[in-house]
């Protein structure tokens, strides 16, 4: 921070929305700060005015609502890696919590900083995605819900309001039949960002897909679900040869880049590989 910069820290969620009402669009939401504080340290941020909900313990914790677990956006990914709940109803997600930096991140990194940053390499939204996952979102107008597929518009762009803010998200539990897998390729094993990440969600009965969802990020300037490789699955029996066409389908059907990571080409290449291996562990 520069004596420039203003920080208002939020004592109660009904002060963070009065905040946010009072200057819409002109106050940037700081929590666990890993993502906000590279940027500021190399002058890439033009914010001025912060408003701090680190202290906002009602956005915390995990709750089981039943068919769905309610999980608050400042819980941390320490959090959401060893709780009981997420490691028995969506261990997709217990696993692309242990790959987000190192323990002292983990330890500060909230899941809805790393929704609202917006990265397309963010480690946990292709499991969000994957899984149909609902953002809760409030302002002093009150909450909505919003559609995971329908909440980023763009490239580090979001369909919140200049007035709102995540606070919640409700992630559907598996239900009895149900697979759930979670893949992240970088340069390195720990502490990179992902060159092509990918979380998945299926349903097998009777050695058929009844239903599948695949989440994959770092292929396109958000992260995506790949609709024409799901209908290709469904209803099917798990064969290597509908191995080998999804393989191909989904490679084509991501959008990557070449970039200072990897390349278009190499990015296709493994979206197909994760997505195949899956599927073997399915049959």
């Amino acid at each position: 921070m520069t004596a420039a910069n203003t920080v208002q820290s939020a004592r109660t969620l009904a002060d963070a929305y009065s905040a946010l009402a009072e200057r819409p669009g002109l106050i940037k939401i700081i929590a666990g700060g890993t993502d906000l504080m590279v940027l500021m340290n190399a002058r890439s941020l033009n914010d001025k005015n912060f408003l701090d909900i680190w202290g906002l313990d009602e956005l915390r914790g995990i709750v089981d609502c039943g068919k769905s677990l309610r999980v608050g956006a400042l819980t941390t990914f320490s959090d959401l890696g060893r709780s009981p709940l997420v490691l028995h109803h969506m261990p997709a997600l217990a696993a692309a919590s242990a790959t987000v930096g190192a323990i002292q991140i983990q330890n500060r990194a909230t899941i809805g900083g790393n929704v609202v940053n917006a990265s397309p390499a963010g480690d946990s939204l292709p499991v969000l995605a994957a899984y149909d996952a609902e953002i809760e979102a409030g302002s002093v107008r009150g909450t909505r819900q919003i559609g995971f597929r329908d909440f980023y518009t763009g490239y580090r762009s979001t369909s919140l309001q200049p007035d709102e803010m995540v606070i919640a998200f409700s992630i559907p539990k598996l239900s009895d039949g149900e697979r759930d897998y979670f893949r992240k390729v970088g340069t390195r094993r720990a502490q990179a960002i992902s060159k092509v990440v990918m979380s998945a969600r299926a349903r097998v009965s009777r050695g058929l897909i009844e239903r599948i969802g695949i989440g994959v990020g770092s292929v396109a300037p958000t992260v995506v679900r790949v609709p024409r490789t799901e209908l290709l699955l469904t209803g099917e029996p798990v064969s290597s040869s509908l191995i080998e066409k999804a393989r191909q389908m989904v490679a084509e059907e991501v959008e990557p880049i070449t970039d200072l990571r990897s390349t278009e080409r190499y990015r296709r290449a493994v979206t197909g590989n994760l997505l195949a291996a899956f599927l073997r562990q399915l049959s």
